[in-house]
């Protein structure tokens, strides 16, 4: 570029070049734009690889000294030599290349000009490759009669490192001489078949034809031989290599051994054939029949062909190749639907354009043979065999098939939908419909391709925030893909269908294909999470885990998953609350219930399991844990409702506290004191920690015939707060029973002014009690030995006489009734009487109403003191009456008296007897 007139370019064959060795190379260099003579000289010289710097002279056209020593003999001998092709290009002739003829070329041009001015030398690089071409075949000596085939292989390799092609020909050398060789058929470097120009004729009909049987092995087929076949067969092989300048250059060529073949003459016959290219065809096709005539110098024989369809003639040529149309086909022949010619003396064609529906039927071609060509008598005439031509509508060759690679797919995951349509010969268009499942109704359009290729989505599928964006291919000549990227539901399982429409001419051919895809909700596949410890119950301190284990029958790792983390302590009306949640995206919400876990809790994650190590228990972590597991669709980010939701079993733990080390004094005892004085029962601690606290429960066991359940007196919890048992709750016995801590392993009950119905067995239950980090918690307790409290009597006693008749008393609800307790004989001066009534309930003598010895009365159920009356006609009556009676007061009832003397002044009363009247079985009624 850039070259003005007068600028001298040299101009040098493009390299690099690859030539084998031993064979004949030629390189071309020019000049132009140069000054002085028209015959311009050349020099060539070599830089070789080992000395790339190092010019070494080889041949000049105006100097016979240029070459080296190591050029002169083959420059001399012309193995290497310049053939001026013009005066201003030459080619450089090697005629016989040697693996030291590889290097860079370079051609020089000596100035003829008035001044320097241009390039005057240019270089090409030649490689020399080894020649690895191999042809081969097996030498025969063939004899085959006129008429018969024969066939003949030709082994041919080769291994060169460049990319090259192969051409493989069949030659005959035929005359006395046989310096003559006949191209019979060649496979060009371009893989065309080409044959000799004696040989087209019989390659356009199939008779010679050359086929690659294998890697290697090329095959030579004549079917009919003829006289002229005759002579020495060989295959020859050819290697190009196609150079910088895009011009293809053999590099090799070999020949094989050579066959003899001798063809024997045949009698005098003729033989008919005809084919088509193509016998079922669709309207619109091209049909093209072909007659062959054959028979012994057919070239130089006359014949006169006839078309025939289903026995009635079409057209006819004469000898002379003049055309004779029967009258119903001269209009079509007109406007060039129909065409029949001569292609040569053995081979007549006609040509139907655009075939319909009526070009069906049978066809046959007739050959006559004539001595001359205007001689009206035949002097032989065969007629072929027939094709049977089927001409059908446009889009009977179409077929669909409707596949899909997700059959069976989970919301969230994508569907693949493919639609192959085959044998169709016109634009087509595809429409793609879906029909649901469980909801039939009408096809819902998914997305249309028209025949230009232009995309049209249904309205459903527009809005690609729903499924995603739909994608609709064709992937092929005939293959159409759908991708639906996000399905939402079930509801996009169902039928797909694809309808494809061919357009020819104004008219359209339409078929239709279906598959059936099943869309499972994540709901239903079985998500499902069991939650498990490796220990159940761990010491106050020491950590767990709870493993939270996730199943189902899709990838858990490939959709969002949610765990939220419930606790439920081991209260009897708490409830499950939420201790922590963990989203999709990795965020992390506490929940305000139990902030304690916060600081204690570990998360953690694998593929199908959840993790809640929680370190330090301590016993407020007791309780039970459960898991509850979210999953949302694929493909979707994990917003409003999830797709799935399980929850685990439940699992408790429990936390064991610090073993107890409380014993208290197990040794039984008995206490006896006359009636009216103060006593102590003693509780006595034997061993327990020093920083543990102590709650003390005071009980009684009453003395038979009540039942062994014992009566809590009295409890003094470790903050020395008191609280006393139902039957000791009045104001009386409050007064009566006090709990006192003598010392820090020493507690006492201390009983005042005791009577005849304080008498039992006494004992107490310890408790101990220490402080752990966020409360106090019972280590344990213990249960003393039992102290039995006696009442010494005077020592002369005397039985109180008190009516002992067990009675049976119904009365109705809402009356009064009266209980009686009647004390029979005289009592003893200065002495004074206390009675009290008691209600058997739970197996335990419950008082109701006490009169003392001073005369005071105390009741210890204040809600009772209002409905109950005691009723002393006479001194020795303590019948009792009950007021608006009630359902709940059936029951038994006895009273129980005891008689009193006053002993010296300051020394209170003493008790002289004591008698219980017999029980009375209280039943009420409906009024």
């Amino acid at each position: 570029t850039g070259l003005s007139t007068g600028q001298r370019v040299v101009t040098v064959q493009k390299g690099p070049l690859y030539r084998t060795e031993g064979s004949h190379v030629t390189l071309w260099c020019k000049v132009s734009g140069y000054q002085g003579p028209a015959e311009q000289n050349f020099q060539w010289s070599i830089y070789l690889p080992s000395a790339p710097e190092r010019e070494v002279q080889i041949v000049s056209t105006v100097d016979p000294s240029f070459p080296y020593a190591i050029y002169t003999q083959r420059v001399r001998s012309r193995g290497i030599y310049v053939e001026r092709v013009q005066g201003d290009a030459v080619l450089l002739h090697i005629t016989e290349l040697q693996d030291r003829d590889a290097g860079e070329y370079e051609c020089h041009t000596p100035n003829t000009d008035e001044r320097y001015f241009g390039s005057y030398s240019a270089k090409t690089k030649l490689s020399v490759i080894a020649d690895t071409l191999s042809a081969s075949m097996a030498p025969q000596v063939l004899t085959r009669a006129e008429g018969e085939a024969v066939e003949l292989t030709c082994e041919v390799s080769k291994s060169t490192a460049q990319h090259t092609h192969l051409s493989v020909g069949w030659y005959c050398l035929q005359g006395a001489g046989k310096s003559h060789a006949e191209e019979v058929l060649t496979l060009s470097k371009d893989f065309v078949l080409r044959p000799g120009p004696s040989y087209a004729q019989r390659f356009l009909v199939g008779d010679v034809r050359l086929n690659k049987v294998g890697n290697t092995t090329y095959k030579l087929s004549i079917k009919e031989l003829e006289p002229s076949d005759q002579g020495q067969l060989y295959c020859e092989a050819a290697e190009w290599i196609q150079d910088p300048d895009e011009t293809w250059k053999d590099i090799s060529r070999k020949q094989t051994g050579r066959t003899s073949l001798a063809v024997t003459s045949q009698g005098r016959d003729l033989s008919v054939d005809i084919t088509a290219a193509e016998s079922s065809l669709s309207e619109g096709d091209s049909l093209q029949l072909n007659c062959m005539v054959g028979g012994q110098r057919s070239s130089s024989r006359h014949f006169q062909v006839l078309w025939l369809l289903n026995g009635v003639e079409v057209a006819r040529l004469d000898p002379h190749g003049v055309l004779i149309w029967k009258e119903e086909y001269e209009e079509r022949a007109k406007l060039r639907q129909l065409q029949a010619f001569k292609h040569s003396n053995t081979i007549y064609i006609l040509t139907i354009h655009e075939v319909g529906l009526k070009d069906n039927g049978m066809y046959r071609c007739s050959a006559s043979e004539v001595k001359t060509p205007g001689d009206l008598h035949s002097i032989q005439t065969k007629l072929s065999s027939g094709i049977q031509v089927d001409v059908k509508p446009i889009g009977y060759r179409m077929h669909l098939s409707v596949s899909t690679s997700t059959p069976q797919v989970v919301a969230g995951d994508a569907l693949v939908l493919l639609c192959e349509v085959q044998g169709a010969t016109s634009p087509v268009s595809v429409e793609w419909w879906h029909l649901p499942l469980w909801h039939p109704g009408p096809q819902v359009p998914v997305a249309t391709m028209s025949q230009d290729g232009t995309l049209r989505l249904g309205s459903t599928y527009q809005d690609n925030r729903t499924r995603g964006s739909l994608q609709l291919e064709k992937a092929g000549s005939g293959t159409f893909t759908l991708v639906i990227p996000n399905t939402l539901d079930e509801s996009d399982g169902g039928q797909y269908g694809c309808k494809a429409t061919e357009w020819s001419r104004g008219q359209s051919w339409t078929k239709e294909g279906e598959t059936t895809v099943t869309v499972s909700s994540m709901a239903g596949l079985g998500l499902h999470a069991m939650l498990r410890s490796r220990i159940a119950t761990v010491r106050y301190g020491q950590s767990f885990e709870l493993i939270c284990q996730v199943s189902a029958n899709y990838t858990l790792k490939e959709v969002p998953v949610s765990v939220r983390w419930l606790f439920q302590p081991s209260l009897p009306t708490s409830q499950f609350q939420e201790l922590v949640q963990v989203f999709p995206s990795g965020i992390v919400a506490w929940g305000s219930a139990q902030p304690r876990f916060q600081e204690k809790a570990q998360l953690l994650r694998t593929a199908t399991s959840f993790r809640l190590h929680i370190h330090s228990a301590v016993a407020a972590d007791e309780g039970t844990f459960q898991c509850e597991v979210e999953v949302w669709r694929r493909n979707t980010l994990p917003l409003g409702q999830p797709a799935a939701t399980t929850r685990s079993n439940a699992v408790g733990i429990k936390v064991v506290l610090p073993e107890s080390k409380l014993r208290v004094a197990m040794k039984e005892s008995s206490v006896e004191i006359a009636g009216g004085a103060d006593t102590a029962i003693e509780c006595r601690i034997v061993f327990a920690p020093n920083n543990s606290q102590f709650a003390v429960t005071w009980y009684l066991l009453p003395p038979p015939p009540a039942d062994e359940n014992p009566l809590q007196i009295i409890r003094a919890d470790y903050s020395s707060i008191l609280e006393y048992g139902a039957e000791f709750s009045s104001p009386v016995q409050k007064s009566r029973f006090l709990s006192q801590r003598v010392s820090s392993t020493v507690f006492w009950l201390q009983i005042l002014s005791a009577n005849v119905r304080d008498q039992g067995r006494y004992y107490c239950v310890v408790e101990e009690w220490l402080w752990l980090v966020d409360g106090w918690y019972k280590l344990g307790e213990g249960a003393s030995g039992r102290t039995a409290l006696k009442f010494k009597l005077p020592g002369e006693q005397r039985e109180l006489q008190l009516e002992k008749i067990n009675r049976n008393i119904s009365v109705r609800e809402g009356e009064e009734v009266t209980l009686p307790c009647l004390l029979q004989g005289a009592r003893l001066p200065g002495t004074h009487l206390s009675a009290s009534w008691f209600r058997e309930k739970s197996g335990h003598p419950r008082p109701l109403l006490t009169l003392h010895c001073d005369g005071a009365i105390d009741y210890p159920w204040e809600s009772l003191a209002g409905r109950l009356h005691l009723h002393r006609p006479t001194a020795g009556n303590f019948s009792l009456t009950l007021r608006s009676v009630e359902k709940g007061d059936a029951g038994m009832y006895h009273c129980q008296v005891q008689e009193w003397q006053q002993q010296s002044e300051g020394k209170g009363w003493a008790l002289q007897a004591s008698a219980r009247s017999g029980y009375i079985q209280l039943t009420t009624v409906l009024p």
